[in-house]
């Protein structure tokens, strides 16, 4: 039952969701550590785009769900591919002479951005962990 609860979809966005922001902060500080190389492109996370994909979220058309209402029925198929964070590189734009695209005010702010949604996320994932654990010790 426990590993039901762990695994339950919810749990499943949220964690991937931390890891996407745990990547963008390494992308993100390369970036930074690289604002003074020559030919040095940025790089970005893409995450949530893809999980509104998966989640179907992407379309101005709404998609019917489709729900298993009796324990006869066929299985639902899982998803074709589960979203998961990728990195992209930047090499569209030009800053400086030396090629470098680095704007160093903008991945600072990406960078408070990036620590708002880790800290949101974990508290997430706490908030939901101990609500596990409240209706499992409560009587």
């Amino acid at each position: 039952m426990l590993q039901q609860i762990m695994n339950s979809p919810t749990m499943d966005y949220m964690q991937r969701g931390l890891a996407a922001a745990n990547l963008r902060q390494e992308v993100i500080s390369n970036n930074i550590a690289n604002v003074n190389t020559p030919k040095f492109k940025r790089s970005d996370v893409i995450f949530e785009s893809l999980l509104a994909k998966e989640l179907g979220l992407d379309d101005d058309k709404k998609k019917l769900k489709m729900v298993r209402t009796h324990d006869r029925h066929l299985p639902m198929a899982p998803p074709d591919s589960r979203a998961a964070a990728r990195i992209q590189l930047d090499d569209s734009t030009t800053m400086r002479v030396d090629d470098n695209n680095v704007d160093i005010d903008a991945e600072m702010a990406s960078l408070a951005k990036n620590q708002i949604y880790y800290n949101a996320m974990a508290k997430k994932i706490g908030g939901y962990i101990q609500g596990v654990k409240t209706v499992i010790t409560s009587k």
